[in-house]
């Protein structure tokens, strides 16, 4: 990856998910605001800062360029685009989250 660039690996069970009811809602089905993504970091580039390889990271999956790597589907993003970092290597100490 180069300069802040980032390559999440893409969620499949994110994709349906069930109501509180065991409801199955479709991926495809239309959200009344736009729905936030957690994905883990598989490459990040030299400049990123706050994010490193093995973070889950939390994003708006549209309009994001998606990309084939081995038959695995990831997305190629750049690092401002990341609303939340949850990683382990922080510890007990503070809460986990960038925002």
């Amino acid at each position: 990856m180069l300069h802040d660039r980032l390559l999440v690996e893409v969620d499949r069970e994110a994709g349906e998910r069930r109501s509180s009811g065991g409801i199955v809602i479709p991926a495809t089905a239309a959200m009344g605001g736009r729905r936030l993504a957690w994905s883990k970091v598989v490459a990040c580039g030299p400049h990123a800062r706050a994010v490193e390889i093995g973070d889950r990271v939390l994003f708006d999956p549209e309009d994001k360029a998606e990309v084939e790597v081995h038959g695995e589907t990831y997305v190629v993003m750049r690092e401002r685009d990341v609303h939340a970092v949850a990683a382990d290597r922080l510890g007990d100490s503070s809460t986990g989250l960038y925002l």
